[in-house]
């Protein structure tokens, strides 16, 4: 019965959005005050319905209702709760309804948080919100039922991919789709202008808590998946330039992009076009990825396999809304022009390189995916773009970045000097080569990526440290750290989220250059050396856990003959799924973590162990929450909350005669 209801509530859910859709616009465009109020409610109600219906999936898998067809694909009863929980989203259509209830919810936000909007707007952008609902409602309804029942249903289910059965992965999905349908506001908030003909410094300013808001999820979200990579898949990496990895990055890249360009736009209310086009390619390539990972055109082991229809229905749904979008800009291209001008060398020049580098940085990525594809499609030839092709191709643009930025955010408005900037960083440039030489010194000469990336990282975050203290002026040193502490908080979350790429840009560089990897066979009480640390497997046990079976290894380290630490290493099978995985062993310290992952078992009796010590990898995570967290500064900044921009002084008083 419950599931019924689900099933019911999407489907009311999806006549509520139609309604959202045509009732705010035409209210809108005909200046009816009532139609465009109930673009509120209607957001409001389109949420409650899907998350009930969403509720209603989640009590299915959590009771083991094995009459649901999806229950019984992507869960088990012997199943840990956490774990049947994170089944919900861990298939194809039970992802997508998360993917239409995070869409409905910031639909929601807009109406509760929005009344300072101007009416016209704000119905407008609720009314391209539920438009987009529409789409992906009739999606599921339609190619990707979550709700249909089994014939006959079975004694027990055939279990989720062991691979997602981890708390990584339990938060991975939702903040990734949170950042992923976080870009469609800041799309709703560009065609809305459009229809309207009008974009202005406030509009700037509106649609930048929205874009900020999905870049910390984004952040957060490949963040976790790039750990959950790192500890569960055994190989020891952090990023691989996996095609669904790369359909995160690439609209993590423009919604980077797009934060600095709206800053213009409010500013100095020019950029306007390339603004309103990098909202509209942010949602853009959040629909390209939501594409990759389900028309099965591109493999990946993050990838749901799905029929080719529901590729073509999706492909159906991009064309309309980013084709629909680009044609309403085309039209409307004339009441783009940009009233600000500005010099060769200012911050707004510095803006627009950092924005053209993310963006041909984003269409490199984009390339290097879909080359293969493209490639077999026009040539019949089977091609395998790996890491090489994009670490040589998107490094330089990268590296071009970092050395623009701390430069760039200290640049004045309109018309700056390029030397007095420099001279004003010459300390930062000190520190940053001396230090950068240091890391020369210590790594021996052996590569030169942690040097070069010790010299970017410490020139970004010293550099953002420098753009702080210069905002206190030129007075006494307590006047400033006075000052330091007024400062506002979009200021404090600017230099934070630049200080944090420097961090991620430094351990990156140095994880690459100094991790030091050994491959063995082991046997049974034997120590081997690695990097100056003693290892020893003293056992390797073979134990039952709730719904796998598994070898654990143990392996003793010391150093200089005193204890580290104990570290378990497992390889797991799981009997539901007939599938293997690995769940290594890792020691982390503030300035290394040691890496275990075992492999298979030998015939004389030894295992394949494979070790590596890796300096600085928690420098790697600890940077991008870094990021994370200086958008949350910003974000509480009143000046940059939602609609906060369109606050208008009080009237001021006529003086008495």
């Amino acid at each position: 019965m419950i599931v019924e209801l689900g099933h019911f509530a999407l489907i009311l859910a999806f006549m509520v959005a139609i309604l959202q859709t045509i009732v705010p616009l035409v209210g809108a465009h005909k200046n009816w005050t009532d139609w465009m109020a109930a673009a509120n409610p209607l957001a409001t109600l389109q949420f409650v319905l899907i998350a009930l219906s969403f509720g209603a999936l989640t009590y299915a898998f959590v009771v083991s209702d094995f009459s649901v067809a999806l229950v019984v694909n992507n869960s088990h009863s012997l199943k840990p709760l956490l774990y049947k929980i994170t089944g919900v989203w861990g298939n194809h259509e039970g992802s997508l309804l998360m993917w239409i209830m995070i869409l409905a919810l910031f639909g929601a936000c807009a109406a509760w948080f929005g009344g300072n909007l101007p009416a016209t707007l704000q119905a407008r952008v609720l009314g391209v919100q539920g438009s987009v609902g529409v789409a992906f409602i009739a999606f599921t309804l339609f190619t990707s039922n979550p709700f249909l029942r089994s014939e006959v249903p079975p004694f027990n289910g055939g279990d989720l991919n062991p691979l997602l059965q981890d708390p990584g992965l339990a938060l991975h999905p939702p903040f990734l789709y949170l950042g992923y349908v976080g870009l469609s506001m800041a799309f709703s908030f560009a065609v809305a202008a459009l229809i309207e003909g009008k974009v202005d410094a406030a509009w700037g300013r509106w649609v930048r808590p929205w874009t900020l808001a999905a870049w910390v999820f984004l952040t957060i979200g490949i963040g976790l998946g790039s750990w959950w990579a790192y500890y569960e898949l055994g190989w020891g990496g952090f990023w691989f330039w996996d095609p669904v990895e790369n359909a995160s990055f690439m609209p993590w890249l423009f919604a980077t992009a797009l934060l600095h360009s709206a800053i213009v736009v409010e500013k100095r209310e020019t950029l306007k076009a390339w603004t309103i086009l990098l909202a509209i390619t942010g949602f853009g390539f959040s629909l390209m990825g939501t594409f990759i990972v389900r028309s099965g055109l591109l493999t990946s082991v993050h990838a749901f396999a799905a029929d080719p229809e529901r590729g073509i229905f999706l492909l159906l749904i991009f064309a309309v809304f980013i084709g629909g979008s680009l044609t309403l800009f085309a039209m409307r291209s004339g009441a783009l022009e940009a009233k600000g001008v500005f010099g060769l060398v200012s911050r707004e020049s510095a803006l627009v390189l950092n924005n053209i580098l993310l963006a041909v940085g984003a269409l490199v990525v984009f390339v290097g995916t879909m080359w293969p594809l493209l490639s077999e499609l026009a040539f019949g030839r089977v091609l395998s773009v790996g890491p090489p092709f994009f670490d040589a191709s998107f490094t330089p643009f990268w590296v071009a970045l970092l050395v623009l930025l701390p430069v760039g955010a200290i640049l004045p408005w309109k018309r700056g000097n390029v030397g007095r900037a420099l001279r004003s960083l010459s300390g930062v440039i000190v520190l940053a080569v001396a230090l950068g030489a240091l890391t020369w010194t210590l790594q021996t000469g052996e590569s030169i990526i942690a040097p070069i990336g010790a010299v970017l990282g410490i020139w970004l975050f010293v550099g953002a440290l420098a753009d702080l203290w210069m905002r206190t002026g030129r007075q006494s040193i307590g006047h400033r750290l006075r000052r330091l502490t007024r400062l506002p908080r979009a200021d404090w979350g600017k230099a934070v989220s630049h200080g944090g790429l420097g961090v991620t840009a430094f351990a990156v560089s140095v994880l690459l250059g100094w991790s030091s990897e050994d491959i063995r066979v082991a046997q049974i009480g034997e120590s081997f050396l690695h990097e100056g640390y003693t290892l020893t497997l003293t056992d390797v046990r073979r134990e039952q856990g709730p719904n796998y079976f598994t070898d654990m290894a143990i392996i003793d380290v010391s150093r200089e003959g005193e204890f580290v630490a104990q570290m378990t290493t497992e390889k797991r099978v799981y009997p539901a799924a007939g599938m293997p995985t690995t769940e290594a062993g890792i020691d982390s310290s503030f300035w290394r973590d040691i890496y275990i992952a075992l492999g298979d078992p030998q015939d004389d009796g030894g295992w394949v162990l494979r070790t590596y010590v890796k300096p600085l990898a928690g420098w790697l995570w600890g940077g991008l929450l870094m990021m994370a967290f200086g958008g949350l500064i910003s974000l509480s900044d009143r000046r940059y909350r939602i609609a906060a921009g369109a606050r208008k002084a009080p009237p001021a008083t006529a003086p008495a005669e």
